[in-house]
């Protein structure tokens, strides 16, 4: 493998974080472990980006979520974001100066969405979440002081399953049509003995193994046979809205990617695949260290821009 050498530092640096027998603690001391390796490289809130927490209801009560409005911005569109972690992992903490960043970069609001974990609200508790968020969101955005009319949803790894599922649930409903779709080395739900699944079966940041142990604690089994838990389990393609999506070098998830852009673009939906080389699963953590992982940032920056942000309301203007 040829990844970046700041790559490899970073690894490093991640593989240190977690003891030998971390697959052995209790779910409790695994997410410890999580949370203080995403401490370990956060980094601090760009300026000009007002942060409030507020509650959206849920089928099971209140879901936190987390509002980064860039201050700049006069009544932005929004990204519904869900972080990654494997459905197991993962807060408004994890991801706290990722989604910060997104929003100082792009001028576009970003929603932060603590949806429930595995395995304590397995399938389908975050994407009953998912939705109720999306619904409050596309409700409540005029109060919020943003644009109804420029919604996005996103996430990276098992967000971006529940970002992609939003999409195919709201066409459904026959909801607003969503402004875009921003996924970030999502998983997607290739089954895994499909043949398309073959470059990178194992990798830095994440492995086969590691998928299987996700999926069972999720859904009970590695496999499924609902679209709402795997949205490339979908037939029809046809009116999603448009959809950015990265793929790095070194992952297993990068064939669920490439196949759904894929199918987007067969039927007729404005798709993109971003393959960023020399990068692994989890990169955007190492933006602070990293060339290579700062450039990937900055298309997903630029991307988010022209969906919801700057470029949107230059062109709408």
């Amino acid at each position: 493998m040829t990844i970046d050498p700041e790559i490899q530092s970073f690894i490093a640096l991640s593989e240190a974080a977690f003891p030998p027998d971390f697959a052995g603690l209790a779910i409790p001391q695994q997410r410890a472990c999580y949370a203080a390796l995403c401490r370990r490289f956060a980094g601090q809130r760009p300026q000009g980006v007002a942060v409030r927490d507020l509650v959206a209801p849920g089928p099971a009560g209140e879901i936190p979520v987390r509002l980064y409005r860039p201050e700049a911005s006069e009544r932005p569109g929004v990204l519904l974001y869900f972080h990654g972690g494997g459905y197991v992992f993962g807060s408004l903490e994890s991801h706290d100066t990722s989604c910060a960043d997104l929003a100082a970069g792009s001028g576009a609001a970003v929603l932060s969405v603590d949806y429930r974990l595995a395995p304590e609200h397995p399938f389908p508790a975050a994407v009953e979440d998912a939705r109720s968020a999306l619904t409050w969101v596309t409700r409540n955005a005029a109060r919020l002081d943003l644009e109804p009319g420029r919604i996005a949803v996103g996430g990276d790894s098992a967000g971006g399953n529940l970002a992609a599922g939003l999409c195919f649930w709201a066409r459904a409903r026959g909801a607003p049509a969503l402004a875009g779709q921003l996924l970030i080395y999502p998983d997607l739900g290739l089954p895994f003995d499909d043949p398309q699944r073959c470059r990178t079966a194992d990798a830095p940041g994440l492995s086969r193994a590691d998928m299987r142990h996700y999926h069972e604690t999720w859904l009970g089994s590695p496999g499924t046979d609902d679209p709402a838990a795997a949205p490339l389990l979908h037939r029809d393609y046809a009116g999603l809205p448009p959809a950015f999506v990265q793929a790095v070098q070194y992952d297993p998830l990068r064939d669920d990617a490439e196949v759904y852009v894929a199918r987007l673009q067969a039927a007729r939906v404005a798709a993109w695949l971003d393959l960023q080389p020399g990068l692994i699963h989890g990169y955007l953590r190492a933006r602070g260290m990293s060339a290579a992982a700062r450039r990937g940032f900055a298309a997903l920056v630029s991307a988010l821009s022209g969906m919801v942000g700057h470029s949107a309301v230059i062109s709408a203007g």
